[in-house]
């Protein structure tokens, strides 16, 4: 057997094999000698079946799936020795695969189109800059939380008629159209002017309004739509509203009762110490959001700052062939820009992993898992009530029901990247900027893939 690879072009190359009868014959004959032990054919004895009526039933198929077998496993073992770093998989020559005479021919010549990507550099260096905005954690938004949490953990009563602070439930649907929609609507995120028209309104009753002159803040909106926020910035005209539950909360005191009920018993004790705890949930809530952004904004700067040469012609051919028509000209005129900067993105992290040889070993998958695990059902007291069974249980979850260990790979995956992502936190140049939560919500938009 000869595998010899043609490099067109820096992103481009054919790896040819050339396959002579002595590379495949003899698990040719292997297979037709454990087909003719197997086969049951009438008018033979199991087991006694002539090699020669195997080879006239099943010689064709046979030579075909051994063939095939060989190349396949060839081309994959080529690719893995001279170390090269292609993307998608290597493309058959379909036409030269057809042109083949299965049964003349000994001799066969195969080729496989590939994707190719030079080495490249990645720079972990002080010269990279990149900005971190944590969020200004402001009184208000302490003022706000607060009186959530009192609501959310305080007494509802069900009164008869809407007044004043009621939350109401229903069905909501748009003037001249039949769909309805599950909705919930508080009194007091209506605008003055409109509450009037809510107020009074009992269990069955119908009210129609005007969506725009009813909600001025887009979060009431969306969430009496029972849509995103980005819709229901373009939501206009007549609402109907059917109302089924009318609840009116009544918010709890802070007292030691709401301490227990929101942080667990005796884990706070005053209410400067239930502020404090509130307030240092809020930052550990703005923190992962600021390095979640921050991971984005280094992503960005490598995908746009790393020279890689991609094999674009390539991958499109490769994306349209391996979709079953899914992906058409339409589609990656579309999407092939974003398919193409994650795959960079993983080429970047992958070269990072490779020079600073990150690894992530099976125990730190399964102690993850058991964490993961851990928070579901309740915190650290519960692997003490477990015990042992706790390895049980992680060892199942990670093999998964059909038992192909696609929540291993996940946490595997994860667990890489946040070590890859560490890796290059502690070499590059990360300044802060303090901002208000509005506008980092603004960055964060931008972000938005």
């Amino acid at each position: 057997m000869n595998i010899t690879l043609d490099k067109q072009s820096a992103t481009d190359g054919i790896i040819r094999i050339n396959l002579a009868e002595s590379d495949y014959q003899l698990k040719v004959e292997e297979k037709v000698k454990d087909y003719a032990r197997k086969a049951n054919i009438k008018g033979f004895r199991q087991g006694k079946v002539p090699t020669g009526v195997i080879k006239k039933m099943f010689g064709k198929s046979i030579l075909v799936d051994e063939v095939n077998h060989i190349v396949s496993h060839s081309v994959s073992d080529y690719i893995r020795d001279q170390k090269l770093r292609i993307l998608g998989d290597p493309m058959p020559n379909q036409e030269k695969a057809f042109g083949i005479d299965w049964d003349s021919q000994k001799d066969f010549e195969f080729e496989f189109q590939i994707g190719l990507v030079d080495d490249f550099e990645v720079d972990l260096s002080a010269k990279v800059k990149v900005k971190s905005y944590p969020i200004t954690v402001d009184q208000s938004v302490i003022d706000e939380t607060l009186e959530d949490v009192k609501q959310r953990f305080g007494k509802v009563t069900y009164p008869e008629a809407a007044e004043a602070g009621c939350n109401l439930y229903g069905e909501i649907s748009k003037a001249g159209e039949e769909e309805k929609k599950s909705s919930y609507i508080t009194l007091d995120k209506i605008a003055k002017k409109e509450q009037k028209k809510f107020l009074g309104l009992k269990i069955e009753d119908v009210v129609e309004f005007d969506i725009d002159k009813t909600f001025d803040d887009v979060k009431a909106k969306a969430q009496a739509l029972n849509i995103a926020e980005e819709e229901a910035e373009k939501a206009t005209g007549t609402y109907s509203f059917k109302i089924t539950t009318i609840s009116q909360p009544e918010p709890a005191q802070i007292n030691q009762e709401l301490f227990d009920k929101v942080f667990g018993p005796n884990a706070v004790k005053s209410e400067e110490e239930f502020i404090e705890k509130i307030k240092s949930t809020i930052s550990e809530n703005y923190n992962r959001e600021t390095e979640h952004l921050l991971d984005h904004e280094i992503q960005h700067y490598y995908v746009d700052h790393t020279k890689i040469t991609m094999p674009e012609s390539f991958l499109k051919s490769w994306l349209k062939n391996s979709s079953n028509g899914e992906v058409t000209d339409v589609v990656l005129e579309k999407e092939f820009n974003s398919y193409r900067d994650s795959l960079k993105w993983d080429l970047i992290k992958n070269k990072i992993a490779e020079d600073k040889e990150i690894k992530v070993e099976g125990d730190e998958v399964r102690e993850k898992a058991k964490q993961f695990i851990m928070d579901q059902f309740g915190g650290p007291a519960i692997a003490s009530q477990l015990g042992d069974k706790l390895n049980d249980i992680a060892n199942n979850y990670l093999s998964g029901q059909d038992g192909k260990g696609e929540n291993f790979m996940k946490i595997y995956n994860q667990l890489r990247h946040d070590k890859i992502l560490k890796v290059i936190k502690e070499n590059i140049s990360v300044t802060e900027k303090k901002v208000s939560l509005e506008e980092f919500k603004k960055m964060a938009e931008a972000h938005r893939h």
